[in-house]
């Protein structure tokens, strides 16, 4: 399980943060000013680090030199959202920058990205009796291989890093194939038929009123 590092001093963000990094499979401390984070650095190992920017304390800016240092990828969330302030955070070292306010499927998909860059992402993901292997890319449910297509594979893979969420078919589109939704809803909606009719998931993946569809963890 990944283990990630939030430095952020509004409590009530830091967490939602940290619910919603759970939720999706990963293992999180929290330090709200950046002495703390410091110490947490300097006594633990992290496959990643969150920092927000202005911190009491120690900024993100001087917390991220400590944990480039240490060789741990560093994400800035900071509400500094005009251009030179990313630029210069991103010069200084930080593998990614998201502006605040940033929708929580963001941040998934943006860890994932990073963790992914450094070789730190899960091999194996299990819900029930599905798993799927994502450095082999293969699929099997209740022990027996699903064949997938590279599409529905990605798919796959979103719904259950994402689990129990109700996701917008335009954020699948654009997660998925990597491309700008032009509203048309027939692909997303076709390949998720598909996925539900290999995969034996009828079920388990449910459609959302007006909104997409949602992957459930466990089945009422």
């Amino acid at each position: 399980m990944n283990k990630i590092l939030i430095v952020e001093d509004e409590e009530a963000i830091a967490n939602l943060i940290r619910i919603n990094l759970q939720h999706a499979g990963y293992s999180c401390e929290v330090a709200n000013d950046g002495n703390t984070g410091a110490d947490m650095l300097e006594k633990n190992s992290y496959d990643l680090c969150l920092f927000d920017i202005m911190l009491p304390g120690i900024n993100g800016y001087e917390l991220l030199e400590y944990a480039k240092s240490l060789n741990m990828p560093v994400i800035f969330l900071s509400a500094k959202g005009e251009t030179i302030d990313k630029v210069k955070g991103l010069r200084l070292g930080a593998d990614d920058y998201i502006t605040k306010p940033f929708e929580i499927i963001e941040l998934l998909a943006r860890v994932e990205n990073v963790l992914r860059r450094f070789h730190k992402v899960e091999q194996d993901i299990r819900i029930g009796d599905l798993e799927i292997n994502v450095v082999a890319r293969t699929v099997k449910k209740g022990g027996r291989d699903i064949n997938l297509t590279c599409k529905e594979f990605d798919l796959l893979l979103l719904f259950m890093r994402n689990p129990d969420r109700a996701l917008y078919r335009e954020m699948i589109y654009e997660q998925v194939w990597d491309s700008p939704y032009m509203g048309d809803s027939r692909t997303v909606d076709l390949h998720v038929q598909r996925l539900r009719r290999k995969a034996g998931l009828e079920q388990q993946i449910e459609s959302v009123y007006k909104v997409g569809y949602r992957f459930r963890s466990t089945m009422l």
